[in-house]
């Protein structure tokens, strides 16, 4: 079968099956940051090549017509990023070549939002590239965890090189090549992968299981699953281990609501809730405090961080924000004002606008994922996808780790085609038939 699949690749899909089964090869050169940035303009480019040299025989539609209303809002409010984005530099007068430096910012990640979204939508990538990409990708980070604890023993640092490819730009730590890193308050290994820094390898663990399970190899669905469980255990993010536990029973509860059983199971809960809420609450509130004050110094700095954004977007730049990213003062140890929060970097960075730029195209996203999820089992790994992105948008900036999560953003894509969902619609008759 496998074999079967990857003779059958177009050439996008070979440009993406390729890009998620050489993950680790790639991220080892120091590359992984750029291949983010670049495939989907890539795959964009080739495509309308196609286009123009094969016309109606590539797409006898227009490709425009295939294209969702919510793709459109992705494209509308990551190029809405784009104006506040040019805006700001204008209102604090920071010159046209620092407008031309933060537009390549913005093409590499705020775009990537939209663009792979769009690919999902009009280029015929099938789902089953995604999938078995991600289980290699997956399970690729079991003998790398194993490596770096081994070498960790043995006290070998797991520092290797700085990528010199850093000089495109883009987030330092982007191109440091590592085993594992230190946990400064614990001072013991933590695992980071091929993202940025440790949490990054959070958010990616959670999508990698919610696509992986979609595998119909046995072997691949258990080696991917468990790659995802392994990152999601090395990478030791609170976060990531609150959404990876949850993320499919969330998932499957929000993708049966047409069951009148749920709404049954639901008005006999929610008096036992409301009679129990007090306890309820409680242990939720002590658990919260509890997983805060297992890193006290990190959940510091994040308020800290959080406090200084408001602050000074209140202050200095309500609507059009500060144009660029700014460090903090010693007390943050340095970290950009900001960081690890979408909404509070987008306030200080793109104000107000930028924030709603997010905010309208997420939300109608995932209320479109949640109605087409009632239907289609495709959505109802989007509507996961989208639970993972509006969870992880309050402890991560979406738009830095975009290259690392692109594949999430393809399947949303494709989540929102009209012909996946007719044939979902047409596959539930068949199953309701034959029941």
């Amino acid at each position: 079968m496998a074999q079967k699949l990857l003779d059958q690749l177009t050439i996008e899909e070979q440009l993406i099956f390729y890009s998620l089964a050489l993950t680790y090869p790639i991220y080892l050169v120091g590359g992984f940051y750029v291949l983010g940035s670049v495939l989907g303009w890539a795959v964009l480019g080739l495509y309308c090549l196609k286009l123009y040299l094969l016309g109606k025989k590539l797409s006898p539609i227009n490709p425009l017509l295939r294209i969702s209303p919510v793709i459109w809002l992705w494209v509308l409010g990551m190029m809405v990023m784009l104006v506040a984005l040019i805006v700001a530099h204008i209102d604090r007068q920071m010159g046209l070549g620092q407008i031309i430096k933060s537009t390549f910012g913005w093409a590499k990640g705020w775009a990537s939002m939209a663009l792979f979204p769009l690919l999902g939508c009009i280029v015929n990538i099938r789902k089953e590239v995604i999938i078995r990409g991600c289980c290699i990708a997956a399970a690729s980070a079991i003998p790398f965890a194993v490596l770096g604890l081994l070498l960790y023993i043995v006290g070998f640092s797991g520092y290797l090189y700085s990528s010199p490819l850093k000089v495109i730009g883009g987030p330092g730590s982007a191109f440091d090549v590592v085993l594992f890193g230190m946990n400064p308050e614990t001072h013991a290994a933590r695992w980071q992968f091929i993202g940025p820094w440790a949490p990054s390898a959070g958010l990616l663990s959670c999508i990698y299981l919610v696509i992986c399970i979609h595998e119909k190899d046995i072997k691949w669905r258990a080696l991917g699953c468990f790659g995802a469980l392994v990152m999601c255990l090395f990478c030791q993010s609170r976060a990531g281990w609150v959404i990876f536990a949850t993320i499919i029973p969330i998932s499957i509860g929000l993708s049966s609501l047409r069951y009148p059983l749920v709404w049954i199971a639901g008005g006999i809960l929610l008096p036992v809730l409301v009679l129990l809420g007090e306890p309820i609450y409680m242990w939720v509130f002590e658990t919260y405090n509890q997983i805060k004050e297992s890193r006290p110094g990190s959940t510091r700095v994040r308020g800290m961080l959080a406090n200084l954004a408001v602050q000074r977007w209140e202050n200095e730049a309500p609507i059009w924000g500060h144009a660029v990213v700014e460090r903090g003062p010693k007390v943050v140890e340095y970290m950009p004002i900001g960081s690890h929060h979408s909404w509070y970097g987008l306030l200080f960075v793109k104000g107000i606008v930028g924030a709603i730029a997010l905010a309208v195209p997420l939300f109608f996203t995932s209320i479109y994922m949640l109605l087409l999820a009632q239907k289609s089992k495709i959505a109802q790994t989007g509507l996961a996808i989208c639970v993972i992105l509006v969870g992880y948008s309050f402890f991560e900036n979406l738009e830095i780790l975009a290259y690392i999560y692109w594949p999430a953003l393809i399947w949303i894509g494709f989540s929102l085609r009209p012909e996946t969902n007719e044939s979902s619609k047409k596959q539930n008759v068949n199953e309701e038939v034959y029941a």
